[in-house]
């Protein structure tokens, strides 16, 4: 029988199944994708605790995809989406190298240099789905370094106690990781 984590978040509890990451480590698993509800309203609770003057979200690929969108929606603008893999359509595209908590090698993120021209001189906000290790923010914050954007905040549903301390990170609750 698989282990769970009741958690509470923007006005709804879900049941997360507890997965080993490691010999002596496992994390509650936090999986946005197809849960329609639980995107819509974190995207409502994140909007309330952003800056209101943002020009551009972006994300990682690809949890934080539906997240991002939701929040897009709701502010009336546009976002980003930094890719895991070179596109043959990419031109001159930036790329970071990252490891995350959830995946076993490293992986690359990449920004297409038309996505790049977009940002210039443009106010943004990064939205991921969980800030665990920073792994994965720090790769999209090395690849927004390299535009002409100012990134102004820094957002997740979830602040997981993987090592990362969320002092620059706007999140709605802490996710506990669990010592075997």
């Amino acid at each position: 029988m698989n282990k769970t984590y009741e958690l509470h978040i923007a006005g709804l509890t879900r049941q997360l199944t507890l997965h080993r990451v490691s010999e002596h480590l496992s994390i509650a698993g936090f999986i946005m994708l197809g849960d329609t509800e639980l995107v819509e309203e974190c995207a409502k609770a994140l909007v309330e605790k952003l800056p209101k003057d943002l020009d551009f979200l972006v994300c990682p690929e690809a949890k934080a995809i539906p997240l991002t969108h939701a929040m897009a929606r709701i502010m009336g603008i546009d976002y980003i989406v930094i890719r895991k893999s070179v596109k043959v359509y990419m031109d001159n595209p930036l790329i970071a190298d990252v490891k995350s908590i959830t995946t076993a090698q490293q992986q690359h993120l990449v920004m297409d240099s038309a996505d790049v021209k977009k940002l210039y001189g443009k106010r943004v906000a990064i939205v991921d789905d969980v800030v665990s290790t920073g792994g994965s923010l720090h790769a999209v914050e090395e690849i927004l370094s390299r535009t002409a954007c100012k990134v102004v905040a820094k957002v997740a549903p979830l602040l997981e106690e993987g090592g990362y301390d969320g002092h620059d990170v706007v999140y709605l609750e802490r996710l506990p990781v669990f010592p075997d």
